[in-house]
């Protein structure tokens, strides 16, 4: 999803200028812990009224983002 930013916004005066849904309090973090929890869409968006498909389409696009961009403390793999 190219358009992924017009998802998601940060604002240092909502949720610690955490990644949030635009124009919601519901962090990305929120959404992306829920889907490795295996937690169906359709769920998400029960609990998460103002949240859309496009919205978790938006979050797993910028997650994808910062996996190509970013580092994580990652444990170094040894082979033998």
């Amino acid at each position: 999803m190219a358009d992924w930013q017009e998802h998601i916004s940060i604002n240092p005066a909502v949720c610690h200028g955490k990644a949030c849904i635009r124009g919601t309090r519901v962090m990305v973090s929120v959404i992306l812990d829920n889907l490795a929890a295996g937690v169906p869409r359709e769920e998400i968006m029960g609990s998460y009224p103002s949240i859309q498909e496009p919205d978790i389409q938006a979050a797993l696009a910028y997650a994808a983002e910062l996996a190509r961009e970013g580092t994580a403390d990652l444990p170094l793999e040894h082979t033998v």
